[in-house]
């Protein structure tokens, strides 16, 4: 992905039109759109290659099984035109292994979740999120999942893997900040419900953009 506005929609949507519609007009303020399950279930998985017409698409699978089955969901999501696909890091690593394995056969990136953003993540994810997040780092993940409504968390985790790439959710509505999330370590930050809840998307990309920009 390039890196120059550092802003990925989530589209988490289940209306094909809207998300082509929003996806086209805040494309200039992108650097990837993140689509999971409720867009792929209702519009089907052509809307992976549908919607990377403008913007590079990350198949946000959260992909969790045995290896081989990891290996056939991965290779389903490329073949349809994704960008990258996120996966859980908590599997282990001969399932994040595979993972990373198909990733290289198709020249395309792996997302690890190490954390993930909304307040009962902290039940069970915040002890073990440094382990993953070292383990996805030994696999050779592109990069990790870490949350922007916890950026001491960001912070954390930067300190863990080095140079990989931070993508982090939970701007806007879930309460977190793009700027502090930036700051605090974090390569690009995601964010869904206060763009395409918007009644001028574009205009709520451009604004988080500019957020961005102020504090690199």
């Amino acid at each position: 992905m390039k890196k120059d506005t550092r802003l990925i929609l989530a589209m988490d949507v289940t209306d094909r039109d809207a998300a082509m519609t929003i996806t086209e007009k805040t494309a200039p303020y992108l650097n990837a759109v993140k689509v999971g399950y409720p867009v792929v279930l209702a519009a089907g998985v052509d809307i992976i290659s549908d919607l990377a017409r403008f913007v590079p698409v990350i198949a946000d699978f959260k992909v969790a099984d045995i290896p081989n089955t990891d290996r056939l969901i991965m290779q389903q999501a490329y073949r349809a035109g994704a960008a990258a696909v996120i996966v859980h890091a908590f599997t282990g690593r001969d399932s994040l292994e595979a993972c990373v394995v198909e990733a290289e056969k198709w020249n395309r990136d792996v997302f690890a979740v190490t954390e993930m953003s909304h307040p009962g993540a902290a039940d069970f994810m915040v002890t073990p999120a440094e382990d993953m997040a070292r383990m996805a780092a030994d696999c050779g993940v592109t990069g990790v999942v870490a949350p922007a409504t916890r950026p001491e968390r960001v912070k954390q985790i930067r300190n863990v893997v080095g140079d990989l790439t931070i993508i982090s959710p939970g701007v806007g509505v879930q309460g977190g900040s793009a700027g502090d999330t930036i700051k605090a370590g974090a390569d690009y930050v995601i964010v869904g419900r206060s763009i395409y809840q918007s009644d001028d998307p574009a205009a709520a990309a451009k604004q988080i953009a500019d957020e961005i920009l102020s504090v690199l």
